[in-house]
């Protein structure tokens, strides 16, 4: 299946999240700040980051952006799981580079077949 960096400064969110897709075969790093989020997403080069927004020392939105501008993450899909639920939140996230949007609280089956039609769009 697919390599899957969380990035969520809710512990237990992340778990809950981690836990879903691990049962459903992916590989699974979780981290809990926007630049451990970065660095991972440099080395590791996973199929799909699943970033929230208001992450401590780095946004999601921040890295979001970061990952679109280097080459080496081309095509490393981009998930944000926030609570920021305004329009002009998500115009923001997809301008920055995201290709899926859920918003806190979600259900974690939804979850799990947003990030299935995810990673299986084509490059």
């Amino acid at each position: 299946m697919a390599t899957i960096l969380i990035a969520d400064d809710d512990e237990d969110l992340n778990e809950l999240v981690a836990m879903k897709l691990e049962a459903a075969g992916h590989a699974v790093v979780s981290v809990f700040d926007g630049e451990a989020a970065l660095a991972r997403a440099v080395a590791d080069h996973p199929d799909l980051v699943v970033l929230d927004w208001m992450l401590p020392r780095r946004n999601g939105l921040e890295v979001c952006r970061d990952i679109r501008s280097d080459p080496g993450l081309a095509t490393t899909r981009v998930l944000m799981l926030t609570a920021r639920a305004q329009e002009v939140d998500v115009e923001r996230a997809f301008a920055a580079g995201a290709e899926e949007y859920v918003t806190k609280p979600f259900s974690p089956r939804e979850l799990l077949l947003r990030v299935t039609a995810l990673l299986a769009r084509p490059r």
